[in-house]
């Protein structure tokens, strides 16, 4: 071979090997490309074209009452979604789910036809639904596991509550509030499928580490309940357009209930009015008349100005201010201080407030929280209105004297209220006691919170005693009265601004009563207001006998017994203090002789006790209601016995 073609055939291997080595090199490169550099972004592509990821709703927390009953809890359900690429029949498939579903089968054929890879169909139904639309058997329909939110009690409650939405966010009240306290795990759906589409449908739930946690409420359910009926009854009776009850622990602050109407059912609440929905304790404001004067002599009292025997003249029941006259429902002449909040003169309230001074007047509506947010751990709380100094002129502070031109709560009542009744502490009101892991470990506690002193221990007494004489049958709310406790509280019945007119309206009234029984060691405060009642419109007749009917359950409910120096004056009797002992009745005390013990069962404690007076006997007392047994039995000879104890428990 010459020499001249073996170097041809050297040439062409050396190109032939550079071609190669080109070629090796730009795979290379290109691999290199494809597999570090956009590595992550392709294998997003290749990904997302077999596997679809849905996340799902999270759970919820339960919401639990003070007792540990549930309020708010969630349940299993089962939601339909479709992959419409994967519907051949998208007709018949529609008509089939629409049986099954009762929705409109064109509905459905709407969704089906849309150019998505996933789509629901329907969320929530029940599981046997989901059994039934899974033995269909259908092409490209799947069911995924859901919860949704369930509240037992239906309306108990419910404006606090609030409720959750399709996604189970919280868009109303505590749910809304504790969102993202009560907000479980995420779950997430995935769906694979190979290169022709075909799924091959995989659920796997990923959880991130986040745990449930639950809320533990001050509420009592079995309270809520009746404050809820009542106050429906009330409205109802009066023809009211609204009515409130709030009842609240004066020493903690603590809300035992929050009962409003009208309300609503948060399992369904799509079919209400946003209306319905809010919580008006702490969203609606409205002047609350003569109530205020108890806040406005307490306050005087605070600064020594007046004394509860202290008289004012209150003009025959006509007193003209700045060219306006101010009226009195009785033409009263000379009142004492006591006189004028047992008898709710206005007259006498603006004489004590133009010695006051309504710059410090306004000074102590603001220590006792009007005018500013209690708060309180809800949202939507509105803070009232006080009229500033500088703004008021001489009609506009003699109204405020006596509740009018001022606007306040429920919620700020009650907890203006509640200073008078636990000494002068305005606590901070709270509905949620305790926040509980999955496991319900308390992991958040609320401890009461007293936000400020705004009168002494002794004036809070002496306004206490003062009250108390409303609740008798010379003040403005004896049907306020309960059998067997000393109540204390305050009418109000304040006029309504007329939109048209803007004056104030001759026939549309605001009627409340906010009090707190026992008066020596108040157990609960409670306000009940009712908008515009029809007939009768004054306090003391529309709302005083709510407060009478819920306290007295309430009262027997908690097992506070009935005060014995009560119910013994209630039958006419006359206790000595300092032995605490019956020195007189209405009827001779026997000596006990022989004879045989009564059989006390299925009788109260007021007719227990007189019985055993009677027979010079001492009763011990225990539990509340009716008498349910006693020791000795009925039929024990009468000689042999110096005292009997009786059990008493709540009627059923």
């Amino acid at each position: 071979m010459k020499l001249r073609d073996k170097k041809w055939i050297r040439f062409r291997i050396y190109l032939v090997a550079g071609f190669f080595f080109i070629g090796t090199g730009i795979i290379l490169a290109r691999a290199y490309q494809l597999q570090v550099i956009q590595g992550d972004k392709l294998d997003g592509i290749a990904r997302s074209s077999y596997k679809d990821k849905i996340t799902l709703p999270p759970e919820r927390g339960v919401i639990y009452d003070r007792n540990g009953r549930e309020l708010a809890v969630s349940v299993e359900v089962c939601s339909i979604y479709a992959h419409p690429s994967l519907v051949k029949d998208k007709n018949l498939t529609a008509i089939k789910l629409a049986q099954k579903l009762d929705v409109r089968s064109s509905s459905i054929l709407a969704l089906l036809k849309k150019d998505r890879s996933f789509v629901w169909i329907k969320r929530r139904i029940s599981p046997e639904k989901g059994d039934q639309i899974k033995s269909l058997g259908l092409k490209g329909i799947g069911l995924a596991p859901e919860t949704r939110r369930y509240y037992p009690g239906r309306e108990i409650a419910s404006n606090l509550l609030g409720f959750a939405g399709v996604d189970n966010q919280g868009l109303e009240g505590l749910e809304k509030k504790y969102d993202e306290i009560l907000k479980g795990p995420q779950h997430t759906l995935v769906q694979m499928s190979d290169a022709l589409g075909r799924s091959f449908y995989i659920s796997q739930p990923e959880d991130n580490e986040r745990n449930v946690h639950n809320l533990v409420l001050t509420v009592d359910m079995d309270i809520q309940y009746k404050a809820q009926k009542a106050l429906e009854a009330a409205v109802e009776k009066f023809q009211g357009n609204n009515g409130q009850c709030l009842i609240m622990n004066p020493d903690t602050g603590e809300i035992l209930a929050m009962a409003v109407t009208p309300s609503f059912n948060p399992n369904s609440f799509g079919n209400y009015q946003p209306y319905q929905w809010r919580n008006r304790i702490i969203t609606d404001c409205y002047e609350p008349g003569s109530i205020i004067k108890t806040f406005l002599i307490a306050s005087a009292l605070e600064e020594n100005l007046i004394s509860s025997n202290t008289y004012f003249y209150c003009e025959k029941g006509s007193f003209r201010i700045a060219n306006r006259t101010i009226h009195d429902t009785k033409k009263y002449e000379n009142l004492t201080v006591a006189d004028i909040l047992v008898l709710s003169s206005n007259i006498g309230a603006v004489k004590i407030g133009q010695i006051f001074g309504y710059d410090k007047f306004y000074e102590y509506l603001n220590r006792f929280g009007f005018g500013s947010r209690t708060g309180v751990d809800l949202i939507g709380e509105r803070q009232g209105y006080v009229r500033p100094v500088k703004e008021a002129k001489e009609i506009d502070q003699a109204n405020s004297y006596f509740g009018q031109g001022m606007s306040a709560t429920s919620l700020q009542l009650a907890t203006a209220m509640a200073a008078v009744a636990n000494g002068g502490r305005i606590m901070r009101p709270y509905v949620v006691k305790t926040v509980t892991d999955q496991h319900g470990k308390a992991i958040e506690n609320t401890r009461p919170t007293m936000v400020r002193r705004v009168i002494s221990p002794e004036t809070a007494s002496l306004t206490t005693k003062i009250m108390e004489g409303v609740v008798s049958d010379r003040g403005t709310a004896p049907l306020a009265a309960i059998p067997g406790f000393s109540v204390v509280g305050k009418t109000g019945t304040s006029q309504k601004v007329d939109s048209e007119t803007k004056t104030y309206s001759k026939k549309d009234y605001v009627a409340i009563f906010a009090g707190f029984v026992p008066k020596d060691n108040p157990k609960l405060v409670m306000v009940v207001m009712i908008d515009e009642p029809k007939g009768q419109v004054y306090g003391g007749l529309v709302s005083a006998p709510v407060f009478r009917e819920v306290g007295s359950w309430v009262l027997n409910n908690l097992q506070i017994h009935p005060e014995l120096r009560q119910a013994y004056q209630e039958e006419g009797m006359q206790i000595d203090s300092a032995k605490a002992r019956v020195v007189k009745s209405g009827y001779e005390n026997k000596i006990a002789s022989p004879g045989l013990l009564p059989d006390f069962r299925g009788k109260g404690m007021r007719a227990v006790i007189k019985s055993a007076n009677e027979l010079g006997l001492k009763v011990v007392l225990k539990g509340s209601g009716l008498a349910e047994r006693q020791t000795p039995g009925p039929g024990s000879p009468l000689g042999a016995i110096s005292a009997v104890e009786v059990i008493f428990t709540p009627p059923t």
